[in-house]
């Protein structure tokens, strides 16, 4: 799946990802009243609504980007209802041609590992029947509980020919309780990648490991020292747009050859349209607004690589 991904990346020449992470208030009010209209104010009108904004973004920009990043928690606030619509948006991506990346950070070990695995980027036996699960492309997992949880992941990846990000250094402020914790005078971020690179020996591409990273654009300095730690490790780069990324801070993600990461914005896109920036197109054109989101970021990125050549 890796190899799928940084041919899309090539084809587009833009190595983004849309964080389909949808917010009740991101969804424009029209798209509410049509959805609560057929299914009133509850929880299936809510999942209603989220599915139908995301047809609508995903729609106005399948076109200009390789992958899309659904974080799972949004449709879980909305109960069985809401995974519905997860998986519908999911197969959507699907039949656009986008690489879907489950935003899932799943972390457990054993056989509950083995069951996220199967349910996410595998298939589980039913009888004499297999069934595909939300069958994302790749998955994001929590590496905390070490290679007992990593493990489980990684067989099904084999097997199904897809991928992980593991999270390595995220972008939130409070990262560094933790991750930035001297163990033999090295953060542990360092040793968590360190510990990435030696896993995706296990499970390479043509080029680049099915098994990836997450790296924060917020952590500049850092992502300069994972990226000589995982040559040939693919970085999923949060961070950009609402929590203060830009793509001057993003080139050290990238190896010489023009690839290695690919850099995520959520509501940055998703939701444009309440930016000053984008005002100007309206709730009824939201998903134009985020196509000219898109275009932006796809420049901005791009501008900073050719500047740092």
């Amino acid at each position: 799946m890796i190899n799928k991904l940084i041919e899309k990346i090539q084809k587009t020449h833009a190595p983004i990802v849309v964080g389909l992470d949808p917010m009740l208030n991101y969804v424009p009010e029209h798209i509410q009243k049509r959805a609560f209209a057929e299914y009133g104010e509850t929880l299936e009108g809510a999942a209603e609504a989220i599915w139908q904004f995301n047809k609508e973004i995903v729609d106005a920009t399948y076109d200009l980007i390789p992958a899309v990043k659904p974080q799972v928690a949004m449709y879980e606030q909305f109960g069985i209802e809401g995974v519905k619509a997860f998986k519908k948006t999911v197969d959507y991506c699907h039949e656009k041609g986008l690489v879907v990346i489950g935003d899932v950070k799943r972390g457990d070990i054993g056989s509950t590992s083995e069951a996220y695995a199967v349910g996410h980027l595998g298939k589980v036996k039913v009888g004499s029947q297999q069934f595909a699960g939300f069958d994302e492309d790749f998955a994001t997992v929590n590496p905390y509980l070490g290679s007992d949880g990593i493990k489980p992941f990684i067989k099904v990846c084999k097997e199904e020919n897809k991928g992980l990000f593991i999270l390595v250094k995220t972008s939130n402020p409070s990262s560094g309780e933790f991750q930035d914790r001297l163990i033999d005078g090295r953060p542990l971020y360092e040793w968590v990648g360190e510990q990435v690179d030696a896993w995706g020996k296990e499970h390479m591409g043509d080029s680049y490991s099915y098994i990836g990273a997450v790296v924060g654009a917020t952590y500049p300095e850092q992502g300069k020292v994972l990226r000589k730690l995982m040559p040939k490790t693919f970085i999923l780069v949060p961070g950009y747009g609402a929590q203060g990324g830009r793509g001057k801070d993003l080139v050290h993600f990238f190896n010489e050859d023009g690839l290695g990461a690919i850099i995520n914005s959520s509501r940055g896109i998703i939701a444009a349209y309440k930016q000053e920036a984008y005002a100007q197109f309206g709730s009824q054109n939201f998903a134009e607004a985020s196509r000219q989101a898109v275009k932006d970021m796809i420049a901005d990125i791009d501008g900073a690589l050719q500047a740092a050549k």
